[in-house]
């Protein structure tokens, strides 16, 4: 594979299917003016690439997804803003919302299976990970919550099973999404930035929630006002050191998890590129056992670093 096809595939599978709240285009797709004209220029031998340059084009919307109409068409990182607050990337946050639903309706399966006798083994299974997640919860946070263990179980399947993504092949979703006219498709939405900082967000607010809760607001101002050094006269410098701490745990939640599944998922790719496939299944068998690991320990440090976080939150001075 050339420099430049690398290039493009590499691209091709880090690009989220985003779309432009402004006008509900797809960023980086074009779509024919006139697909009599384009489909004539097909069939004369021309690449899609080559077919796009030689007729009028225009963006693809949201609505003409699937129509067979869309096509992926990268531009220059150079020519578009490093951040744009207007697009939402329709594929890792529809296929959170589908994961999210797939557990509950799951565990809500198995509970309805239930019985005292001999157990199925998906009862098994869904039991184990009860148990496990209650040991750790027990383990760590040490106050009464009714709220705490249920988050616990939600924060780590939800995100086992974004990272489980990673362990489809690479091109198989990206590529029945381009047969049904989706031009990108990324699959792992723990691999987006915006995925894990908004779970991270959402930890961070919970954060402010329990400290009310259990120390209520004198507690909270003191933990930020007279920790570490236990004089009012050293206030404004113990907020400034407690609060570059408690911006940090969000940010470093997110991005751990963020950082290790896109490298994952970048390791794939680039196996993937390599030329002969034999090449292809000797390293990809190996790096998919040793990322099983990293799938499982990620969730389980998100799960267990969100619990951490809670009981120091919920702790008196």
């Amino acid at each position: 594979m050339s420099e430049h096809n690398s290039q493009e595939y590499i691209g091709h599978h880090l690009h989220f299917l985003q779309m432009d709240m402004r006008d509900g285009s797809i960023v980086d797709s074009v779509k024919p003016v006139n697909q009599q004209e384009f489909q004539f220029c097909l069939d004369n031998g021309g690449s899609e690439n080559q077919c796009l340059t030689q007729v009028q084009t225009e963006k693809c919307s949201f609505t003409d997804l699937g129509s067979g109409q869309c096509f992926a068409q990268l531009e220059s990182s150079a020519s578009k803003p490093l951040i744009n607050p207007y697009t939402v990337n329709i594929d890792s946050l529809g296929l959170t919302v589908i994961l999210g639903i797939v557990f509950l309706l799951l565990f809500r399966y198995a509970a309805k299976k239930t019985s005292s006798g001999v157990p199925t083994k998906l009862q098994c299974f869904i039991e184990m990970i009860f148990e496990f997640v209650q040991d750790t919860v027990v383990s760590i946070f040490k106050r009464k919550s009714k709220l705490i263990a249920p988050l616990a179980l939600t924060v780590f399947m939800w995100v086992f099973l974004m990272n489980l993504m990673d362990l489809l092949p690479i091109d198989l979703i990206p590529g029945l999404a381009t047969a049904i006219g989706v031009p990108y498709f990324r699959l792992v939405p723990s691999a987006d930035v915006n995925i894990t900082l908004s779970m991270a967000c959402g930890v961070f607010l919970l954060i402010f929630y329990f400290s009310f809760t259990n120390i209520g607001v004198k507690g909270f101002i003191k933990s930020y006002t007279l920790h570490p050094f236990n004089h009012w006269v050293f206030a404004p410098i113990n907020l400034i050191l407690e609060g570059v701490s408690l911006l940090s745990k969000p940010i470093s939640l997110g991005l751990r998890l963020f950082g290790n599944m896109y490298a994952g998922e970048m390791i794939f790719i680039l196996i993937a590129l390599l030329p002969l496939w034999w090449i292809q299944w000797v390293l990809n068998v190996p790096w998919a056992l040793f990322h099983i690991l990293i799938v499982t320990l990620q969730a389980f440090i998100f799960m267990v670093l969100t619990i951490v976080y809670l009981s120091m939150a919920s702790e008196e001075d």
